[in-house]
């Protein structure tokens, strides 16, 4: 027959906050990781507007029509030097392939 001992209530309390303390630490993790790719993506916004909404007929492309997978092609075509363009070479050398991934998961249309 085997006997089951309740543990001392300090270490069900102590448990209780390890516990508590790891998922509040998650949810921060995933809270800065938004943070970040909604921060790449809003770099976009000085040139194509907010989310890419941009503002018709003012000379700069409405990027929000692009899907996530056109989109990162065009950024990697500017990149690598394959799409002619006045700034957005100079600024897609300056993020890895994987910025551009996410920048385009937030913005491309769904």
């Amino acid at each position: 027959m085997k006997i089951f001992c309740r543990p001392p209530a300090h270490i069900l309390a102590v448990f209780t906050i390890v516990l508590l303390s790891c998922f509040d630490a998650c949810a921060q993790t995933q809270d800065a990781q938004v943070l970040y790719q909604r921060a790449l993506a809003a770099t976009c916004a000085n040139c194509h507007g907010t989310d890419g909404k941009g503002i018709e007929n003012a000379g700069m492309p409405l990027i929000n029509q692009l899907t996530e997978n056109n989109m990162l092609a065009q950024l990697l075509a500017f990149k690598t030097g394959e799409r002619a363009g006045t700034i957005m070479p100079q600024l897609t050398k300056g993020y890895t392939d994987e910025q551009m991934q996410v920048i385009a998961s937030v913005l491309g249309k769904k």
